[in-house]
């Protein structure tokens, strides 16, 4: 097995992160809690859009930690490689967006 930057054996060591600021630790805990508690959408759709986001950022701590929420919430492999299409299909496009100031800009430089 080849070594990388990201190591997967990283993830449970997550809550380690507020060791030394445990307050500031315990709030974004009890804000992630809350976050992806069932409210207006259930944990299931949080975490398909989690995973989603998860693509989007490229983490991939979250993706592994996104994959396994959303198949221990009764997603399949078809409705999570769909969630990973809208999130390329937004990342695209917001690239094709910005090539609006890409030409803004060529046509200034081009006066």
């Amino acid at each position: 097995m080849s070594e990388t930057y990201y190591d997967p054996m990283d993830l449970p060591k997550f809550p380690e992160i507020g060791e030394e600021v445990p307050e500031l630790a315990k709030k974004f805990f009890d804000y992630y809690g809350a976050v992806f508690a069932e409210g207006a959408l259930s944990e299931r759709e949080k975490a398909l859009i989690a995973l989603a986001v998860a693509h989007a950022v490229q983490c991939p701590y979250c993706i592994d930690a996104y994959t396994q929420a959303c198949l221990e919430k009764g997603s399949n492999l078809k409705e999570m490689t769909e969630a990973v299409h809208v999130s390329v299909a937004i990342r695209g496009g917001a690239s094709l967006a910005h090539g609006v100031q890409m030409r803004n800009v060529a046509k200034k430089i081009s006066m």
